[in-house]
């Protein structure tokens, strides 16, 4: 299993659009918005973990597109210290 970061999302994006984007590369492990603990908004980013073939094939498809009107960044996550 890879966890992927996935930034530069629009605000108004929910979990559903963004899984469905996903789905298209393979089965979806988990998924996670990340919001402001204050406004319960979306903080324009979250994470992702699927196989490594299905995390694969999703960076070199989504990393760079356009959605929503932003470009997004797709990679693997670093692990936090």
């Amino acid at each position: 299993m890879k966890n992927l970061y996935v930034g530069n999302l629009p605000y108004e994006a929910d979990e559903r659009e963004v899984k469905e984007l996903f789905k298209e590369y393979g089965p979806i492990e988990s998924f996670n918005l990340i919001r402001d603990h204050h406004t319960g908004r979306s903080r324009g980013f979250g994470f992702v973990e699927m196989s490594s073939e299905a995390a694969e094939r999703a960076i070199e498809g989504l990393n760079g597109m356009e959605f929503g009107g932003r470009r997004l960044r797709v990679n693997e996550a670093r692990s936090r210290r």
